[in-house]
């Protein structure tokens, strides 16, 4: 009996996803990706868009996808291009807008989320924020966010905590991570990426921020010494739609969409976490580790110390900062959403 009830379920939810793929009407999408050396784009993003989505819609609905980079394009103009409709679906890195939009630096201002845990609940929190802000300025309409890695210190001296960092130059990624580098008796630097090894190398700078998996392939263990795991951001992306693109869909494909994506920032975030314990183990010569060359890098684990000390900073002195460069309004709206899950209340 428990056999027969268990078929007529399995029957029942392939029936159930038959009909809902033979209602969705035949549809073609242009999909703008992430950087094409990424392993997030290869084995997640691109097979998501070409063979998982075809597939759940029993062929009804299928995408071309290609990188950003693979169009020629740098990244800041992405925004600007799927407002205009000229990119239609697109991952964007929040990180390349926040000089002109500063709302967007509160889904990931440095120091407040040191764990997944943490940033996960940011972005629940923060999204419908930014949701507006997409819709309203950019014409777009967003479908979620994911990570692109943690964002760790490597240095080429010795760290052992945040205050072996008092007085070094660091080059940083954001705004708001020079904030932190700087409240912490640094000296935060802004270097563009291809230019950071031959600073480290030099010691123009003595500690560089980035992903771990970003560090290992850009060679930086052959020029550092010491990863102090503390993740002081996450290097946000967002995955939005033109408006006028979205509304022109059949409500069940926008439905399908809106499920799917979902289940692809859930997948980018899991993928994040294992490409950052795979650079962990490379970067440090560990067994685990099946890529080659492999480093001698030391990995330090912040303290419960350090950790309230970012926390401190991070609510009171890096959300101050921001909060004299984003409006009235945005403040608000971090306090009712950031604020209230997290437990921080910020002024203008």
């Amino acid at each position: 009996m428990n056999l027969l009830r268990l078929m007529a379920a399995i029957f029942a939810v392939c029936c159930m996803n038959y009909v809902a793929a033979q209602d969705l009407p035949a549809t073609q999408l242009k999909v703008l990706g992430g950087l094409s050396t990424r392993a997030m784009y290869k084995d997640i993003e691109l097979p998501f868009w070409t063979k998982t989505i075809p597939e759940k819609s029993s062929g009804q609905v299928t995408a071309e996808i290609k990188a950003f980079d693979e169009m020629g394009l740098k990244g800041p103009e992405l925004f600007r291009l799927m407002k205009q409709g000229v990119i239609e679906f697109g991952v964007v890195p929040l990180s390349y807008n926040t000089a002109d939009t500063p709302l967007y630096e509160g889904i990931d201002l440095a120091g407040l989320a040191t764990d997944s845990t943490t940033a996960k609940l940011v972005v629940k929190s923060f999204s419908p924020v930014l949701a507006q802000s997409l819709a309203s300025n950019q014409q777009l309409k967003l479908l979620g966010v994911s990570p692109y890695a943690p964002q760790v210190l490597f240095c080429n001296v010795a760290i052992r905590g945040l205050s072996d960092l008092k007085g070094k130059t660091v080059r940083t990624v954001t705004r708001s991570q020079s904030d932190l580098i700087e409240a912490l008796g640094a000296k935060p630097t802004t270097i563009v990426f291809n230019e950071v090894l031959s600073a480290l190398k030099k010691k123009k700078i003595a500690c560089a921020v980035a992903g771990p998996m970003t560090a290992y392939t850009g060679k930086w263990y052959t020029a550092t010494t010491h990863i102090y795991a503390l993740p002081i951001g996450w290097n946000q992306e967002v995955h939005a739609v033109n408006e006028g693109v979205w509304k022109q869909l059949d409500p069940n494909v926008q439905s399908f969409l809106s499920q799917n994506v979902n289940a692809l920032t859930d997948q980018l975030w899991n993928f994040s976490a294992s490409q950052t314990q795979i650079a962990y183990d490379c970067l440090t010569g560990a067994k685990a580790c099946k890529l080659n060359p492999r480093g001698k890098m030391i990995l330090v684990r912040p303290t419960p110390a350090d950790l309230n000390t970012i926390k401190k900073i991070a609510s009171q002195k890096v959300t101050s900062k921001w909060a004299s460069r984003c409006s009235t309004q945005c403040v608000a709206d971090f306090n009712q959403s950031v604020g209230k899950a997290l437990k921080i209340s910020i002024k203008k």
